[in-house]
């Protein structure tokens, strides 16, 4: 007995490949509603990345100082707030931030140089824009 094509392919040949920055689905022309279609993904791995106390930490240090090495990163986070973290767990924290667009990274020779991104916090706010609450004014 021969099995459907549905039950031979692959689960990656079934399922679209998952876009993971906003750049990836940015150039989409999708009925103009990209965003309502690809928002869900991105936004789940920002929101994801943002969960964690530690890599929120990563992000404030970043904030201060960017253009940070991994070793700059540990040493901040190991002497400033006291964590007991080790290089791949910050260089895993880094990663998780970087598939999430938050960090960017730049090569000189040996060294990776991290800095931190807002693009995408700031395409977050804009999805949820904040009511006029002024009201009407009132004329004397």
């Amino acid at each position: 007995m021969k099995a459907n094509s549905a039950t031979e392919r692959r689960p990656a040949e079934i399922a679209p490949r998952r876009a993971r920055r906003f750049e990836d689905v940015a150039h989409l022309d999708l009925i103009g509603k990209w965003w309502l279609a690809y928002a869900g993904v991105v936004a789940e791995d920002l929101f994801k990345a943002l969960a964690d106390p530690t890599r929120r930490i990563i992000l404030d240090e970043l904030a201060c100082q960017s253009g940070q090495t991994l070793f700059e990163i540990c040493s901040r986070l190991t002497m400033k707030h006291q964590l007991g973290i080790s290089r791949q767990g910050v260089s895993q924290h880094l990663a998780v931030l970087e598939a999430a667009g938050l960090v960017e990274v730049r090569r000189e020779g040996r060294y990776k140089f991290h800095n931190l991104n807002t693009a995408p916090l700031r395409q977050i706010a804009e999805r949820w824009p904040l009511p006029d609450t002024s009201g009407p004014e009132s004329t004397p």
